[in-house]
């Protein structure tokens, strides 16, 4: 029973904030300073979820296969390869690793 009222919670609290961002003046978010924050956010947050999941197991820092995926990806976007390619490279790189014993 307790887990319905955890997504009943989780509904209305989702609800809320909505609600809550509909109820702000546009003055607001026209400022500047918003703009910029609203445009570098997303790029933050995805940037912090990757580096914890990357870099973190059972609450604790680790180094394997993932981060070997990582920094293959980060080679081929710097040589501008396009995006299935990065993607495959993470692929490869991260399996071969893990392959080996890594």
């Amino acid at each position: 029973m307790s887990i319905w009222i955890t997504i009943a919670a989780t509904a209305v609290g989702c609800y809320l904030v909505k609600l809550v961002g509909l109820l702000v003046p546009a003055d607001a978010l026209e400022r500047p300073l918003v703009q910029r924050l609203a445009a570098l956010l997303p790029v933050a947050l995805l940037a912090a979820l990757t580096a914890q999941q990357t870099f973190s197991a059972d609450n604790s820092l680790v180094l394997d296969a993932r981060a070997a995926g990582l920094a293959a990806a980060a080679l081929a976007l710097a040589l501008r390869a396009p995006f299935l390619v990065v993607v495959g490279a993470a692929v490869a790189v991260t399996a071969g690793v893990r392959a080996l014993g890594g």
